[in-house]
């Protein structure tokens, strides 16, 4: 039982002829909880939400420059905690400093779901820069412009770079089975040296990378500039910071270094984020410098480290459920959160909750995805809600040691 905090009611100092029994009657001693007592106590745990757009698939929502960090933000401010990665919080030249999200690269949430991996918040990273050696000098120039504004602007602790010893070479291209973006770099062990000199020069918590990458041919970046097909580079990105973090197990994002497009006077409003500046470092320095640390299964996990455990709802599009870390959640036989899938996210893959087996609660957008959030975060059945959602509480037929079934209510009687 909680113990109350005690005001109690003296009488002023010039009555002095208040006698002892009136001076301690039950009327001048006033209960009351305190405030402070109440703040300092949780009475229940912190709520934590994970939400999944995957990148290089085409999504509706969060296929294109940060267009998935509105809904983030929506959501930072119903839970305690959000965990997200870069393809939701990162919107290029743009960024929003959401104190409650956890900015976690894709192989590392995959490896958090699975119970590998643990993630240990912190204050303030020490941020490295890794470019390629196929960044031409002007647009290399750029970039250093930027990580200076960053530091000077923002504070960010970036503090140092160092080049790769050969260009990367970066290939990209669609999957055509899955239909989603994907690729590789040619020279990995270069860009795994630079890291690693990185490291043991500079000290580094965190490294973001930037690869030059190929020019989009004009009919496709076209598209993309107008909110349709999918981003052509994010697939490859993606396998540039999963190669990090295997490696390294430390926060990793990556930029591409590409040329500026011309100038369209009919950009889609969800692209337009890269076509404001030289580079798309903004939103990746900021996301390393306070990115959670990650912690490997077999290493003592300190009490304010989160584990898969801890997540309560996982929030994702409703045809993109096959991901290592969906599946992960989806088949937690302990601690198992609310899967939520959203309908009008979709994307060009086809993995649903129910061609996987997985149980998920199919919303039709993201207003009603944190309205259930809200309510699940309450302790309510979001169901409790909708109209005539709520039917007659059913049984459980179970046999006992006496062999003979019970199957209903009625049997008790």
């Amino acid at each position: 039982m909680a113990t109350l905090g005690l005001n109690i009611y003296s009488p002023p100092m010039g009555h002095k002829y208040i006698s002892s029994i009136s001076k301690y009657s039950p009327s001048n001693f006033r209960i009351s909880c305190s405030s402070s007592f109440l703040k300092s106590k949780k009475f229940k745990r912190e709520y934590t939400s994970v939400m999944i757009v995957p990148t290089g698939v085409g999504a509706a929502i969060g296929g294109y420059a940060g267009d998935a960090l509105p809904v983030a933000r929506a959501l930072s401010s119903v839970v305690d905690c959000l965990i997200a990665h870069p393809n939701v919080l990162n919107a290029a030249m743009l960024y929003w400093p959401i104190p409650n999200a956890l900015y976690v690269e894709g192989y590392a949430l995959d490896r958090f779901a699975e119970g590998l991996w643990a993630l240990q918040p912190v204050h303030q990273n020490r941020v490295g820069l890794v470019f390629d050696a196929g960044i031409e000098e002007e647009l290399l120039i750029r970039h250093l412009q930027v990580v200076d504004a960053t530091r000077a602007s923002l504070g960010l602790p970036i503090v140092g770079y160092t080049v790769t010893d050969t260009p990367l070479l970066v290939e990209k291209w669609v999957d055509p089975a899955s239909g989603q973006s994907t690729g590789r770099i040619q020279r990995p062990d270069s860009l795994l040296r630079a890291v690693e000199n990185l490291q043991n020069r500079s000290k580094v918590d965190a490294v973001a990378v930037v690869a030059r990458f190929p020019d989009d041919d004009t009919e496709d970046l076209d598209d993309y500039r107008q909110g349709v097909g999918i981003d052509l580079l994010a697939g490859v990105e993606a396998v540039i910071s999963h190669l990090v973090v295997k490696n390294f197990q430390i926060p990793c994002a990556h930029a591409p270094a590409v040329l500026p497009p011309q100038l369209s006077i009919s950009v889609c409003p969800k692209s337009a984020a890269e076509e404001i500046g030289f580079t798309f470092l903004p939103c990746v320095l900021a996301g390393l410098s306070t990115a959670p640390q990650y912690l490997v299964k077999g290493n003592n996990f300190s009490d304010d480290c989160i584990v898969a455990g801890d997540v309560d709802s996982v929030i994702l599009p409703i045809d993109a459920c096959r991901g290592d870390g969906a599946l992960a959640f989806s088949r937690r036989k302990r601690n198992r959160p609310l899967i939520i899938a959203v309908e009008e996210n979709e994307t060009v893959l086809n993995d649903t909750p129910d061609s996987l087996v997985i149980d998920a609660l199919k919303v039709s957008n993201y207003w009603e995805a944190i309205g259930v959030i809200a309510a699940h975060k309450a302790g309510i059945d979001p169901n409790s809600l909708r109209r005539n959602r709520i039917n007659n509480i059913a049984t459980t037929s179970f046999v006992p040691s006496n062999g003979y079934a019970i199957s209903s209510a009625k049997s008790f009687v």
